[in-house]
């Protein structure tokens, strides 16, 4: 069933739950979206609670909402490990050369850690899918399989694992945790060393070009996805949730921004031979650019569009 997606034109009605507050952006599937004052980024309500985050994501994940990310991931390795280089040259440029040890957090099929560790890092993961975390460790990855959060300290099995870091990485997890500020506070308490980087990369949502497709272009907002998206975030709205763990935003930076797509006429939504041409487009592109030497022109197109607010993606890397 498509979701059902209600957009009022009248001005935005204040909504309250628990302790959150703010004007109501969209309302879908029986959840409202609302830009809360009190988180500072966009949520839905009700939060989904522990139990059933649990559930999704230990055992659902892989099989339900993303039955073919595995098997694509790897179809898009040589594209994936152009994203991860860049990634990972953007630590070496800001860190020392002596601290290279990496966690992962969300690490998904493993793909970024055994780049890293090809690349001479010392790598663990943290990942709640048991299909994914065993994917990973069939290539020799170090995985803890649950979530991050202060029971991983209190397991001496894992205790030992989680000394101090110089990078903690973050892809595609903020958006789906019910207290995303809570865990960057335990990344920068609890796991990173002085001095060292956090990588944070959430989708962009509700962002300019959005906005156009949805009130021009008589798009509904497709991005939204509760109950596996929790939370909506921008760069402004990302990096105050870092500023207010404690950390110094360094960099920003954009992935292509595929509303683009949309808005030529390529209508992807919720169609998946659409989609994944499109993304082919976009991997020639990134691959093409790599080949011909122009990775730094690519690299200042990226931060140019994070300027104005734009891409799919956000990426933050910031200091402890």
């Amino acid at each position: 069933m498509p979701a059902e997606v209600s957009r009022s034109t009248r001005p935005a009605e204040l909504r309250e739950w628990q302790e959150h507050k703010g004007p109501m952006l969209d309302t879908i599937n029986g959840f409202e979206v609302i830009d809360c004052q009190r988180c500072g980024f966009s949520h839905i309500l009700p939060i989904p609670t522990t139990e059933e985050l649990e559930r999704i994501y230990r055992q659902e994940y892989y099989t339900v909402e993303k039955p073919h990310y595995l098997e694509r991931h790897r179809e898009d390795l040589d594209w994936w490990n152009l994203v991860y280089e860049r990634r990972y040259r953007l630590f070496e440029k800001l860190l020392p050369p002596h601290r290279r040890r990496i966690l992962d957090v969300g690490s998904g099929p493993g793909f970024f850690l055994l780049y890293g560790q090809q690349r001479g890092w010392e790598t663990l993961g943290i990942e709640p899918s048991a299909q994914a975390a065993a994917a990973s460790r069939q290539m020799g990855l170090k995985i803890i399989e649950g979530f991050l959060d202060r029971s991983i300290f209190e397991q001496p099995a894992t205790r030992s694992l989680l000394a101090r870091f110089d990078v903690v990485h973050l892809q595609e997890v903020l958006e789906h945790i019910p207290d995303p500020i809570g865990m960057l506070e335990l990344i920068y308490n609890h796991l990173l060393n002085p001095g060292g980087l956090l990588c944070v990369v959430v989708p962009n949502d509700y962002n300019p070009l959005q906005g156009i497709l949805c009130k021009f272009l008589n798009y509904q907002p497709w991005w939204l996805a509760p109950p596996h998206h929790i939370n909506y975030f921008c760069f402004d709205s990302v990096e105050r949730c870092i500023r207010a763990a404690g950390f110094t935003p360094l960099h920003r930076q954009a992935t292509f921004p595929m509303e683009i797509f949309l808005l030529m006429g390529e209508n992807y939504v919720g169609n998946d031979p659409v989609g994944r041409r499109v993304h082919g487009m976009r991997k020639s592109l990134e691959l093409n650019l790599a080949a011909a030497g122009a990775e730094e022109l690519l690299s200042e197109f990226y931060s140019a569009l994070a300027s104005r607010g734009l891409g799919r993606e956000c990426l933050v890397v910031a200091a402890r």
